[in-house]
């Protein structure tokens, strides 16, 4: 059986447990005054907040805590009248302590009632003055935020709501966007993006992403006011607060066209010096190559010959000596254009007019593409004259042209193009000619773009091509101190433009005479190699001379010295320490007036 107190002690108990309480608290003060204001209870939380034991504060009036100025003012009264008509007092403001400092305080003064009649206050006050700082400190240093956000101009710094719509702007932002603020905020920030993004729902995605990672970063075009586009960095960061709930966006744009164009022109750059030192290394390659097939042709071609005059009038072996005519004709002229796309054909630059090629092709070229392709003119009137070989030119022409007609299998128009212009970007800036071919065909797809220069590369059928028609105009154009360039849609077609700088209407090589030497006496011939020797000596016994062959220059040397010898001719590249154009000079110095032909299968020494 549970034991009850009587009322009256339980009544005691319950009030000394709360006055332990209050006097236990010391974040805040608490006390009572009389309906006068004076002081009749003090705990410890008054004692720790305004410095005066009790004995030395109770009996003393409350307005002790307050300025002289707000005494003089009458706030000490006013808060009584009111607590006491309205039953509550609240305020913040500066009180004393007892040592003269002041404290920002929080007040509440409540009136105490009995039976209806007032008996007293109750008045509980907290020291706030460090939240205050704390909370100016904020409000400073948010002030100071915004005043830095405002004022930044190269990025676009602005505030999203959860929906979207732009609730505050900065200055970058309008230098960036063109918008005023009062244009924009209210507004949903899908605006700056493109039709296309808005159509497929990029803005929507954005802040999905935002929301779903915390995060979203991308780049991509992005719409200015008036219209035009601009390449942006783009951060969206979600905003929430401390119980996780989302706020809005925070957003950061940054217009970088121009670090893109110049990210664009250095990767273009790269990738020019890239395709250069491969067409140079391919150059080299196919260059060494076609001097030996060169060696091997003129074996071929010096033999038919001797077989010409061994078969004679005999019908079959004359078709055979044609068939193999044709095929050494053949296999000049693919050493031709392997020259040419290695740079080293022998060439003969003279003043072209380009005007009266381009027509001269045309007139070859017009009835010959077939009835499906249309062939095109369109030259600008007064075209400059620019140095090139004519012949080289007109391949280059025939090349491009016939690679236009084999992309449009179904037919459509090839339009040949020429105009005066004024690069910038050329590797020696200056006037120039440029000559487009352009087609309507089925276009290049990108990977394949990027090889079409290539020797032997086709995407033609096996017999369809050798693959050297662009290695030639290639060759042909940067020979000639020029530029070739390819670009191309799939489905529109795809325009090459030969650029060939401005001559000065001169012919810019000297015609040499060369002495007739055929007739009789004796040559000394000097190659090493002994199928090339074998052949030469041929034909120039045909010619009528006596052919006496040594393969080194040490052995020429002494050859030279006995007499006899009418004619020298000599290889350049030979091995050992004296090639071709050492030993000529040498001969020349000791025999002055002995004629000196000096041959190679290379065109560069």
């Amino acid at each position: 059986m549970v034991k009850t107190q009587p009322p009256r002690k339980r009544a005691k108990d319950d009030e000394r447990n709360f006055r332990l309480l209050v006097q236990g608290v010391v974040d805040y003060a608490i006390y009572m005054l009389d309906p006068e204001g004076v002081i009749a209870s003090w705990n410890a939380g008054a004692q720790r907040i305004k410095g005066y034991s009790d004995a030395e504060i109770i009996g003393q009036h409350f307005s002790i805590f307050y300025s002289e100025a707000d005494r003089q003012n009458g706030l000490p009264q006013r808060a009584l009248e009111i607590a006491r008509r309205e039953g509550k007092y609240e305020a913040e403001g500066w009180r004393l302590r007892k040592d003269g400092k002041t404290f920002l305080a929080s007040v509440v003064i409540d009136a105490i009632r009995e039976n209806g009649e007032l008996v007293g206050f109750a008045k509980i006050t907290r020291d706030i003055t460090e939240r205050r700082e704390r909370e100016s400190a904020l409000l400073d240093s948010e002030a100071k935020f915004r005043l830095l956000v405002s004022g930044v101009t190269d990025y676009a710094l602005y505030m999203l709501d959860p929906r979207g719509i732009v609730s505050n702007w900065n200055a970058g932002g309008q230098r960036i966007k063109g918008y005023a603020p009062e244009e924009i905020i209210g507004q949903h920030f899908s605006k700056f993006y493109t039709p296309a993004d808005q159509a497929s729902g990029r803005p929507t995605s954005a802040l999905r992403q935002a929301e779903q990672t915390g995060r979203y970063e991308e780049e991509g075009w992005r719409v200015r006011k008036d219209g035009t586009f601009f390449w942006a960095s783009v951060v969206i960061d979600a905003i929430r607060d401390e119980s996780g709930k989302l706020l809005g966006f925070a957003k950061i744009t940054r217009d970088i066209t121009e670090r893109r164009e110049s990210q664009q022109r250095l990767e273009r750059m790269q990738q020019q010096l890239a395709e250069s030192q491969k067409l140079d290394a391919l150059g080299q390659l196919t260059g060494g190559v076609a001097h030996d097939f060169n060696n091997l042709l003129m074996i071929v071609g010096g033999n038919l010959h001797n077989l010409k005059k061994l078969v004679g009038d005999h019908p079959k072996g004359k078709r055979s000596i044609e068939a193999i005519e044709l095929a050494a004709k053949r296999g000049a002229d693919l050493t031709r254009q392997l020259l040419t796309f290695a740079r080293r054909q022998r060439v003969n630059p003279e003043s072209t007019d380009v005007a009266e090629r381009i027509k001269a092709v045309y007139e070859v070229l017009d009835s010959g593409l077939g009835g499906t392709v249309t062939l095109r003119m369109e030259i600008e009137p007064n075209l400059w004259p620019v140095v090139a070989d004519t012949s080289e030119l007109e391949t280059a022409l025939v090349n491009l042209v016939v690679n236009a007609r084999d992309a449009m299998p179904e037919g459509g128009t090839v339009t040949i193009a020429a105009k005066n212009a004024t690069l910038k970007d050329a590797p020696h800036p200056d006037d120039h000619v440029v000559i487009t071919v352009r087609d309507s065909g089925v276009g290049i797809p990108p990977d394949v773009l990027s090889k079409i220069f290539d020797p032997f590369f086709t995407t033609k059928p096996v017999g369809k091509g050798t693959g050297l028609g662009l290695s030639q105009v290639h060759g042909f154009a940067h020979q000639a101190g020029g530029t070739v360039s390819v670009s191309s849609e799939m489905g529109k077609g795809t325009s090459a433009a030969i650029c060939l700088p401005r001559g000065k209407g001169e012919q810019s090589t000297e015609q040499q005479d060369t002495k007739n030497i055929a007739g009789t006496g004796n040559v000394l011939l000097i190659e090493d190699n002994p199928e090339v020797a074998n052949a030469s000596a041929g034909f120039l016994e045909q010619l009528g001379y006596s052919v006496h062959w040594v393969s080194d220059a040490e052995a020429a040397l002494k050859e030279v010295e006995r007499d006899g010898i009418d004619l020298i001719v000599s290889d350049i590249v030979m091995p050992g320490g004296i090639d071709g154009l050492k030993l000529a000079r040498i001969i020349r110095d000791k025999h002055p007036g002995l004629p000196i032909l000096l041959t190679t299968g290379r065109s560069r020494i």
